[in-house]
This record gives structure tokens, sequence and C-alpha cells, in this order.
């Protein structure tokens, strides 16, 4: 997205702040030997720019990532430095808060004044967008519309442009802290006709929603590229030289035809896996990408020094479907080779891992021992899955079983679901995905394993040897290695960890303490303006008052901060429980502070959605706010209402639709109604 200031107020900014550090000489920029001197690379980025679900193209983390391959490549530590307001970026550069900016931004004639850029990561337009079926038919008809834009950013320049060719339109400017989806929904209300994104963001858009069009486009070809402080030629030069080795310079040619896929992989230094967003392979939580499969991913890229695009396929089907027609390299998601897939083209790896076939019925039902007990019993699951196979073949021995084709766009764990609820009468599930499960839930059960482990491995175009000769090398050389057996069992081994509490929780009560740490939580919860007893009711909901407790996705600490997090609020060590209550009461109120955005009713309902925000990632909450409000609920209350959109987006039909992606929704559900309930048993406890 391309942010900038007002033109003129940039232009004067630029002169103004250079002519001053001329003058006064305060501000000196590191050139890249004093960079290297003091072992530090400082990089500026915008808050602005949460993460959410990739569909396709890279990740927004990857931006990251580069400038911190730029560093290792140097022997640097890499700082990244958070700037809340995107036109602060350019001058806390000229300020030397930093030593570059890399967060997407857009190389603008004003901006330019005040920094030098490096070669265009990539080339974007802008174009006009409205509400699907309300785009104007004609250039001419712009003279009757209102066109709508955030202050502060480049839009305001094109749209003033649009004005002078087209003087009956209208100019109205929306606040500046207006996300792209608010202002997109403000489109769909009818609350405003037309508004401007770049060609990339409005692609990313129409990922997962379908109520806005593209129309006219606004602009010509602009560049995204890193800024530089002006005249830090030495650190440019790196820069550069960086951009065009690992092909990430947008202008960057291959000199040499590749003779094979891999070797155009290699050339390119991009790599496209496909799979499916799900707790297994690839899913976000709390504004990180997390899943087996995606690790996995991320892994094999690093090892062979290329970067990773995460292509979702919209069913299972169509993951193979993407490798037949070349538009993936690789598909992860635990594919068990069979003949109806390889006579498709596909070619499998050496396995990666074994799995079960488990019959899956409600818990309360009684195991069996034969498989003729099967008989007269329906068994759901997908006509492209390898359990498809597996049941056709039971039905040979047992005539009587009824195989039962569900939507190729469900996943397992939704089949699994539907058992639990009585809408299906048994499905089958992979024992990993199964132990995944029964983690968190206790209303299903295996009644029989079907055969052996089967072999479950990555798939490949078959026409690509070469990629199948390397996939085959790294499995045999990580399978069941150090990397492999840790992130397995973070994903599928993680039992729960005995809690280490110092006194009884009961006990701790009746002595008129909630906790062992009430005077640090009231001292936070005083500078934050919180209820010291909702605090400590979240605390034992993310801890049981454990300081030594970390989650399987690596959060630490009594309020289960992920230490990128702490970092970034200037807290280190949070197993100290001062250091662990202190970043965690700072993040709840930066989480509050954005959570207002989502126009929640009231004080007490801001509060809902903040800890919702906090448990599910404020990408999912409002993901939920506009389900709710598609869904005609009352979308600023949490309770009843959108905690119901909640659920709903673990649903694959809703799932997809979601910018931030699949979420297990009953876990933010039941994380604050056991908040809720302890809170309300606390007040009683020091009302008395």
């Amino acid at each position: 997205m391309g942010l900038a200031s007002h033109h003129v107020r940039w232009a004067l900014f630029a002169c103004c702040w250079l002519g001053l550090a001329l003058i006064t000489g305060q501000v000196h920029a590191r050139d890249f030997n004093t960079i290297q001197q003091q072992g530090t690379l400082r990089v500026l980025y915008w808050t602005g720019f949460e993460s959410y679900l990739p569909r396709a193209g890279f990740p927004l983390e990857q931006e990251k990532a580069a400038v911190s391959r730029f560093a290792e490549a140097h022997k640097l530590q890499v700082e990244f430095i958070a700037i809340e307001n995107f036109d602060g970026l350019i001058p806390a550069l000229a300020a030397d808060q930093g030593d570059l900016i890399a967060t997407n931004l857009t190389v603008t004639r004003e901006r330019s004044l005040a920094a030098d850029f490096t070669h265009p990561l990539a080339y974007t337009m802008e174009f006009l967008v409205a509400r699907k079926g309300s785009a104007p038919a004609q250039v001419a008809q712009l003279n009757q519309y209102e066109l709508a834009v955030p202050k502060g950013t480049s839009f305001v320049n094109t749209a003033q442009g649009l004005q002078k060719a087209y003087p009956g339109m209208t100019l109205r400017y929306l606040p500046s802290d207006l996300s792209t989806d608010q202002v997109l929904d403000k489109l769909v209300a009818g609350e405003i006709q037309l508004t401007i994104l770049d060609g990339n963001t409005l692609s990313a858009v129409q990922k997962y929603r379908n109520d806005v069009t593209r129309s006219f486009q606004a602009s010509g070809r602009r560049s995204i590229a890193w800024a530089v402080s002006k005249g830090n030629q030495s650190l440019l030069k790196q820069l550069n030289g960086f951009l065009v080795s690992e092909n990430l310079a947008a202008n960057s040619k291959p000199k040499i035809k590749p003779k094979n896929r891999w070797q155009k992989i290699k050339q390119e230094k991009v790599i496209r896996f496909v799979m499916r967003n799900n707790m297994a392979s690839y899913f976000i939580w709390r504004g990180e990408l997390h899943g087996f499969n995606y690790e996995m991913a991320r892994h094999f890229a690093k090892q062979h020094n290329v970067r990773y695009q995460i292509i979702v396929a919209p069913d299972h089907k169509s993951m193979l479907d993407y490798l037949v027609d070349d538009k993936a390299d690789i598909a992860l998601g635990f594919l068990t080779p069979t003949a109806q897939r390889k006579a498709m083209g596909i070619a499998f790896s050496r396995p990666y891992h074994y799995a079960s076939e488990l019959v899956v019925a409600r818990a309360d039902e009684p195991g069996i021992d034969q498989v003729t007990a099967l008989k007269g019993r329906e068994i759901y699951v997908r006509p492209s899955s390898s359990y498809w196979s597996t049941v056709s073949a039971l039905q040979k021995q047992v005539p009587g079983i009824k195989l039962m084709a569900v939507a190729e766009t469900l996943e397992t764990e939704e089949l699994i679901d539907g058992v639990a609820e009585n809408r299906y009468d048994l499905t089958i599930a992979d024992s990993h995905i199964l132990d995944l499960e029964l983690t968190w839930r206790d209303d299903v059960q295996s009644i029989m394993a079907l055969g052996d482990p089967k072999e479950q491995a990555w798939a490949v175009n078959a026409r690509h040897g070469e990629l199948l000769k390397v996939v085959n090398a790294y499995i045999g050389k990580q399978y069941r290695g150090l990397h492999y057996n840790v992130t397995y069992k973070k994903y599928f081994k993680n039992e729960h960890r005995l809690l280490k509490v110092r006194k009884d929780y009961e006990a701790l009560k009746q002595d008129g303490r909630l906790s062992p740490y009430d005077d640090l939580v009231k001292e936070h919860a005083q500078k934050y303006n919180f209820d010291w007893r909702l605090l400590v009711s979240q605390m034992y909901q993310e801890s049981r008052f454990d300081p030594q407790a970390e989650s399987w996705a690596g959060a630490q600490g009594l309020f289960q901060v992920m230490p990128k997090t702490a970092r970034e609020l200037g807290v280190e060590n949070l197993e100290v429980p001062e250091n662990g209550i202190r970043a965690g009461v700072a993040y709840l109120d930066w989480v509050r502070d954005r959570a207002k955005y989502m126009n929640p009713k009231n004080d007490e309902e801001l509060m809902w959605f903040a800890l919702a925000s906090y448990n599910a990632g404020a990408g999912h909450v409002r993901d939920a706010v506009r389900l709710a409000k598609q869904k005609g609920w009352h979308s600023d209350v949490w309770f009843d209402n959108v905690e119901r959109a909640m659920l709903l987006l673990s649903k694959r039909e809703y799932a997809r639709k979601a910018r931030y992606g699949y979420v297990r929704g009953e876990e933010p559900v039941k994380y604050l109604r056991n908040i809720r309930k302890r809170y309300r048993a606390y007040q009683e406890v020091t009302d008395r």
C-alpha cells in the first residue's frame, strides 16, 4: 500500500528537515562502514501492516526475512524498530532512528526528496475500486461519483489529479488510521462510492472477498523499494548488490534459460508450495504463521537458499491440480500415494510421515474388534482422499458398509466435528490429525484402526525429476532428525505440561489473595486502567500462574507473550514474573487501543474484544465482526453475537472468505467464557 503525506507537506518537510540538518549538523546517518563497526542494522517498519494469512504470494514477513539475510551475510545483528504512523517512517529515518525502511514503501517524487531508494522490489499501479455491481461503466461517469481516500496517503495525490480531469467528481478524505478492510467495508455498506488501492493490495484483497471490484486504472506504474537516508550511498550500494544477487530486484533478468524446473527455482530463487489452511498444515495464530507443513516448507527453502511462496488451494483435489498445471512446485498435506493420484501425473517423494487411518466415532460408542461390526454404518469422506480408496476396498469385505461422499472443501477436522454433533455417523482420520483434535476435545474417539500405518509424502509434477531428487535428498537427511522431531512434537505431541503453582489456588483465595502476584498485577493494572481482577483471571487462563509456562508456539511467561512481541515492548526474560506481567498488560493495552476500531458497543465490550484479539489475533476478530454484521447479528457485542461468527470461521465455507483464514473458533470462545466466569467469581470474593 503506497502511503505518504500530502505532496506539498512532504516537499516542505524534506526541504526544512534537510536544511536544518545541514545547518546544525545534528543528524548524521550511519554509513555502511559505521554500521559494520557498531554491528547492528536498524530497520524501520510500520506496525499497520499486520500479519494476515497469505493465500498466494510472499508472506509479509519475508521482507523482514530478506533484510535479516542481508544482515547475516554481513555478520550484523538486526534490530526491527516499529513506527506507529506510516507518515512517521521517513521523519524517523531522517532523524537517524533507523538505517533503512523496509515496509512495502511506494517510491514517490516527494519521498525521493527526503530519502534515497533501492532498486525496485516490485512494481504496482493504483486502481479505482467500487462495490461489486456499482462501478462506473464509462470513465466520463466519474463526474457523477464521490471518491474517498484516507488522509496522508499517496492516493490523495492521485485523487486530486483525477478531480482536475473530472471536475464534477467530489473528493472526500477519510481518517488516516483506517485499515484497507475498514475502507472497503464502508464501500460495501454504501457509505462511500469509490476509493483507490494499489494493484498488489487489491489482488491480495480479492483472494478472500468478492464484494468489491476493480474499476479504471488511476495511476501509472510505481515502484516499491527500501529507503535509506538521503545521501547514504555506501549502504544503498550494498543493499542494491544484495537485491540483485538474491534476484529480489524487480528488474533482475535471468541470463541463462533453465533446463528444468529445479534449475528455474534456483535461478529465480523462489519455490512455490501449495497446501491447505488448517491446523495441521498452515494457519495464523496471534499474528504469526504456523503449521507443521508450513515450517517444513520454510526450512526446505532456507536449506536451499531460496524464498518460499505459499499458495492455499481452495480444496483438497485442487492441490494436485496445481501441480499438474505447474501453478505450484510442491504439494504438502500428508498425502498418501495412490494409483489414482499417480495416474494424474503426480510423483511422490520418499515417505516423510506415517499415519494409521482411524475410524472416528462419538465418544460414548463402544469400541469394536472386527471390521464386520461396521456393516450398516455410514462412513463420510472426501472422494479425492486416500480414505475413499480404503473404504472402497473395505466394502468388498463388508458389503453393508455405506460410503458417503462429502464436499472436497471440507477438512478432516470438520468431518470430526460432524461426527461429534451427530450430523455424520462415522468418518476416517489420520492418527496424527485425531491426536491433534484430542488435545482439546473429548467428544470423539477412535474405535478401530484400518490396517497398518500408511506412508505419506511430498508431491510434485512427475515431469520434474530433478526437483523430486532434491526433495528426496532433503527428506532423507531431515526425516526424524532434530528439526523434524522438534517441529512434529510442537504440533502433534504437545502434552499438557505439569503446572508449577506455589500454592493451591483455593488456599490463595481463602487468605484474600487471588494469585501469588496480586501486588504486581495491581501496579500494572493501575498504570493502564484495567480491573486487576480481570487481569488475574486472564493470567490464570494463560499460565495457571506458572511463570515458567511456555506454549507450543513459543509464547512465554504468566501472560504467554511471544518473545518477539515482548522485545518490541522493551521486555526481555519473560520467565521473570514482573517482566511477564509487564509485557502481558502492556500488550493487552496495545491490543485494546486497536480493538476500538472494531466499534464495540461500550467499554465492557471493548474489553471482551481486546481479550479475544489477545487470544486469537485481532485479524480473526475483525473477520468475525464482519461476518456477524453479514449475518445480521450485533457486531458490536461479543457474547452470543460475534462469538457465534468466530465459531463459524472454523468452517471452510466461511474461512475461505475471511482475510485471516481458518481459526479454531472454539478456543477464543472458551477462553473468554472461562475468563468471564472466573472474573465474576473474583469480584464476589473481593467485594465481600
